[in-house]
């Protein structure tokens, strides 16, 4: 058995960020958290819980929508791995029908599998008119097929986000999701503030990709992004200096009416560990100056890690480092009611990480020498 305490410069342990404190590891597990005791092996950095993200397309060279598999699953949840995200949720956008049932099929298979907590289902019910980079012909209203879909997913345990539009789903069907299990959020639309409001009584409790594909916030009209932000909605936000600008990010922040609403997505797509450039839709998406951009030059997604994004947060948007972890992993791991995500008590090294104090640098805790220095000192 190997027993070891390691003293990090600063200690995220899912709530706050911790002075002073040490982790006992045990045969690679978190077996305890306490007051640095003498002799603990002092090492730089932030060490935290691996990321969450709740907006996940693809990654490795791989999209949900094109490789619905368990496989290929695993392929996206590896490629976000490396970059500290250990929990992933896969997200299919919108398409065929036949492409949502093997998305769900993957999901069932891959509901063990290690990082992965569930299946985002990002339209097909969304307005056209906020579609974004989703193919106009597979948009359509709710119906009893994907309802199906749903109460397959959530029979089996499966953690269900699903993304609509209030303009494509009654606040009837809504609340019969809800009744699922599943979580309800509001995207892709067109929709007033007295809809998004409508829709929130029904039981919508998220949005998502805030100011993205979504109608905006004049004097006179809220719309959906004023509705959002004046509301107790948890809410998924990208921040990657291109889909939303910073100063805007800032000021949703402060606008909330609570804390804790807002968290981190990357909305990734297949380029995150994998090739410039993939095929969606058949057609090809590719980088250009940081940005994925679709053949009709709009937005297609972002090639952005969760660890980018919380770097951005702190140095560009102006929070804190304890609200930026916060939003990357203790908001969304409590939106998709699995808290032991953002929890560090009991967890394996492998899903640990250590971020330098620039957050420009993280490793894997795991692949660091620190483990093995802090062992060489204690015995």
């Amino acid at each position: 058995m190997t027993d070891t305490w390691v003293a990090p410069e600063r200690l995220f342990d899912g709530q706050q960020v911790l002075l002073g404190h040490a982790l006992r590891i045990t045969d690679g597990h978190v077996t305890e958290v306490a007051p640095a005791p003498p002799g603990a092996v002092a090492i730089k950095g932030c060490l935290s819980p691996g990321f969450v993200d709740l907006q996940v397309n693809g990654g490795g060279g791989v999209m949900l929508n094109s490789t619905p598999t368990r496989e290929g699953i695993a392929t996206i949840a590896a490629a976000h791995r490396q970059f500290g995200t250990v929990a992933i949720m896969p997200t299919v956008i919108t398409d065929a029908p036949d492409v949502l049932d093997k998305a769900a099929a993957a999901a069932l298979a891959a509901r063990s599998d290690e990082g992965i907590v569930g299946l985002h289902i990002e339209g097909p019910h969304i307005a056209v008119a906020r579609r974004g980079t989703h193919e106009a012909e597979f948009v359509r209203d709710m119906d009893a097929r994907t309802m199906d879909v749903v109460a397959r997913l959530r029979q089996a345990d499966v953690t269900v986000m699903i993304t609509v539009a209030p303009e494509a789903t009654t606040p009837e069907q809504i609340a019969q999701l809800c009744d699922l299990g599943a979580i309800v959020s509001l995207g892709h639309t067109d929709a007033t503030a007295e809809m998004v409001e409508a829709a929130t009584r029904a039981g919508a409790q998220c949005a998502t990709h805030l100011f993205n594909a979504m109608s905006p916030m004049v004097g006179r009209a809220p719309g959906t992004v004023g509705a959002v932000i004046n509301s107790t909605l948890r809410t998924g936000i990208i921040c990657d200096g291109h889909h939303v600008d910073d100063r805007m990010i800032a000021l949703a922040c402060r606008a909330r009416p609570a804390p804790d609403l807002m968290f981190l997505v990357s909305d990734a797509m297949a380029t995150v560990g994998g090739p410039d450039h993939f095929a969606l839709y058949g057609r090809e998406v590719h980088l250009q100056e940081g940005c994925l951009v679709n053949t009709e030059g709009s937005l297609a997604g972002a090639h952005v890690t969760q660890a980018r994004g919380v770097a951005r947060l702190v140095n560009h948007v102006g929070l804190g480092l304890e609200e930026a972890l916060r939003m990357a992993i203790t908001t969304p791991a409590e939106v998709v009611r699995q808290p032991k995500w953002a929890e560090i008590q009991g967890r394996n090294v492998r899903d640990l990480v250590l971020l330098t104090d620039d957050l420009q640098g993280l490793q894997s805790f795991a692949d660091t020498d620190a483990l093995t220095r802090a062992s060489n000192a204690q015995h």
